[in-house]
């Protein structure tokens, strides 16, 4: 059987050979940069977990954003470096990437960028039969303004019905239950990206005759287990579900940022 290629896949990494397993893990996968100073760079670490040498690549392509969140540009315009651009990571070992600001030094508005961790295919001995399975870490770069902080506002809110899942390790029977959970706007008026993982904010909901029925207070490490890192870019507005329960569609749902944190 002649070698077959199966392509990249954004999850955990493992490139896979018939009596061969090979495996990356990638720290940190984000990485918060400013365009001047000793914060111009930062390293990611790669390390290969298993017993073959791990060739890896390494891609830079900007984002864009919209209300979903980040959007990859597929475009590279050069002012990121990453070195070294290739390596071959030897088993049990750990190869450092350095990733370092080379455009504007007073960059008037955050950039961000993803950097792709990529295994690259390995060659096989003529007439061995392999399946090779290749799989992608995208780091997420952030590189702030030179000066001033995000502006995290709450736009607004409204219960939409979300699918509930079964517990890890069940199977659901049938459709999914679905439940009422708050969808916000936010919105980012500075020229700096933010976090709404760093913020607390409060979450209240009246019914019909303006009585409240529901009061809950999220800290930003509930937010991040819940929500992720929430990124904002500068002057955007991104939509996000935040995943709590309410207990009416019907009612009017408010949230408000009760402490932005410290935002970069």
């Amino acid at each position: 059987m002649r070698n077959m290629k199966i392509a990249a896949v954004f999850a955990a990494a493992a490139l896979m050979t018939i009596g061969t397993a090979l495996a990356m893990t990638v720290q940190p996968v984000i990485v918060d940069l400013k365009p001047s100073g000793h914060a111009m760079s930062a390293t990611v670490a790669v390390q290969n977990t298993f017993t073959a040498p791990l060739p890896i690549g390494i891609t830079i392509q900007s984002l864009d954003f919209d209300e979903k969140g980040v959007k990859p540009t597929g475009k590279d315009p050069g002012d990121l470096l990453v070195y070294p651009p290739q390596a071959l990571i030897p088993p049990g070992q750990t190869q450092s990437f350095r990733v370092q600001w080379v455009g504007d030094p007073q960059l008037a508005q955050s950039k961000h960028y993803y950097v792709t961790v990529a295994q690259l295919p390995v060659k096989l001995p003529e007439g061995q039969s392999a399946i090779q399975i290749l799989y992608n870490f995208q780091v997420l770069v952030n590189v702030g303004a030179s000066a001033g902080k995000a502006q995290l506002s709450i736009q607004g809110a409204t219960p939409v019905l979300q699918e509930v899942k079964p517990p890890a390790g069940q199977t659901a029977k049938g459709p999914l239950p679905k439940q009422p959970e708050p969808e916000i706007v936010v919105r980012n008026d500075g020229a700096n990206y933010g976090y709404l993982s760093r913020a607390t904010i409060e979450i209240t909901e009246d019914d019909a005759s303006g009585k409240q029925i529901f009061d809950k207070t999220l800290t930003p490490q509930e937010i991040q287990q819940t929500v992720g890192f929430g990124l904002v870019g500068p002057n955007t507005q991104r939509r996000v579900v935040i995943p709590v329960a309410l207990p009416s569609a019907q009612g009017s749902v408010k949230v408000r940022v009760l402490d932005a944190g410290d935002q970069p």
